[in-house]
């Protein structure tokens, strides 16, 4: 990736509430800036929205942390998107998604190891990517094992991841690793 089109802030850029958020979250996920939020803190309350619906997903969400992690890694590749793959490996870890499963994301809902609803999910999530749209059979397979809560949560989340690969594309936001 080229250079960044838009330096991650300063803590004047930022302000202090969204610099120490930034400065806490590079502490805590042991990298020198997450440039992710240094960059989109410098539109101060957008950011600070974001976070809050970003945080109703992820971590507060319907959906297990678990099939989370899958939407996000499969948004991911399909996306080409290797900040957020950098980040939710780590995180997916945690969630139980060894190296085993995140090569079987790449692979996509046609690897015979998933299960029917870890299919589902990820057909769905495929689908959202590809055609903005669920089909009828998805959704069909979608709702045997998710309810009305999570379908919406599941349309938001890779609205969401989408909406972040795009930014991250544009905006030529340089990986923390």
């Amino acid at each position: 990736m080229t250079s960044a089109r838009i330096a991650p802030g300063t803590r004047s850029e930022l302000g202090t509430v969204n610099w120490l958020f930034c400065r806490t979250a590079s502490l805590v996920m042991r990298v020198p800036d997450v440039n992710l939020f240094s960059t989109l803190a410098r539109q101060r309350g957008l950011f600070r929205a974001w976070l809050h619906f970003s945080a109703r997903m992820m971590p507060g969400g319907k959906l297990s942390r678990y099939d989370t992690e899958l939407v996000i890694l499969r948004v991911s590749k399909l996306r080409a998107c290797q900040y957020e793959r950098d980040h939710h490996e780590r995180i997916g870890r945690r969630a139980g998604i060894d190296a085993g499963k995140l090569a079987r994301v790449d692979v996509g809902p046609a690897d015979p190891q998933w299960s029917e609803r870890e299919r589902a999910l990820l057909s769905g999530v495929d689908r959202l990517v590809e055609e903005k749209d669920l089909d009828d059979a998805t959704w069909s397979a979608l709702a045997r094992h998710y309810t009305p809560e999570q379908l919406v949560e599941l349309c938001l989340l890779v609205g969401q991841y989408e909406m972040l690969a795009t930014t991250i594309r544009a905006l030529r936001i340089q990986r923390d690793y």
